[in-house]
């Protein structure tokens, strides 16, 4: 719209005040129908103002543990004497296991009783009898040659007595050695050593019957009644 001022001071509207045009004021609707249609039409999502969502925090619930295990309820490991039973009466009963070292085994008096703790009780090892030892004796077959010659000078003298000698006797049963312990006269002592040497036979001393050397102490008399 233009406004003219005239010359007597009053200002006019410039507007010619012409009759408007019926196809302008329809064409004007027009398009703002078609404004208006278009905006109804718009998706929400391009109409709506973005607005910013307030920034919203909650807490997280904290995860309760797991219960903890029940534990094994615990069982009393003390192992309970057993009871005993009654022992019964036995009489006691005696077990010759005689050998040749000669020993007896008696029966226990006292029964064995099962206490409930058990002990490993070592193999028993019978004791090692001792070796049997027989001693040496005179052979029975040369016990007729056993008496030593009287000596002349003492039978003419009339005289009495006795040797005593220690001999070692072989396996073989002869006598390897003589020892002179006591005599009553050289003459008688002589003669003994000679003849036990020459003809004394003995059965030999034994161990578990293997013969073995020994030795013996022996007495020779000498009597006049006797020659």
């Amino acid at each position: 719209m233009q406004w003219i001022s005239t010359a007597g001071g009053e200002t006019i509207s410039g507007y010619n005040g012409s009759k408007r045009s019926p196809i302008g004021i329809g064409g004007a609707i027009a398009v703002h129908a078609v404004v208006v249609g278009a905006y109804l039409l718009m998706p929400k999502e391009v109409i709506d103002t973005f607005r910013n969502s307030p920034f919203t925090t909650y807490a997280i619930p904290e995860t309760p543990p797991p219960p903890p295990e029940k534990a094994a309820p615990e069982t009393d490991s003390k192992i309970l004497p057993k009871t005993r039973s009654q022992p019964t009466t036995v009489p006691d009963t005696i077990v010759d296991t005689s050998t040749k070292g000669g020993f007896t085994a008696k029966a226990d008096d006292h029964p064995i009783f099962d206490s409930g703790a058990r002990t490993i009780e070592p193999p028993f090892t019978p004791p090692i009898p001792e070796p049997v030892l027989a001693e040496a004796s005179i052979d029975p077959r040369a016990l007729a040659a056993f008496q030593p010659d009287y000596p002349g000078a003492m039978i003419r003298q009339g005289m009495e007595g006795k040797v005593v000698v220690r001999v070692t006797i072989g396996p073989d049963g002869r006598v390897t050695d003589i020892e002179r312990l006591s005599a009553a006269d050289e003459a008688f002592w002589v003669a003994t050593q000679r003849h036990a040497l020459r003809k004394w036979r003995f059965r030999p001393a034994t161990r578990d019957g293997v013969p073995i050397s020994s030795t013996k102490v022996l007495t020779v008399h000498f009597r006049l009644a006797d020659v």
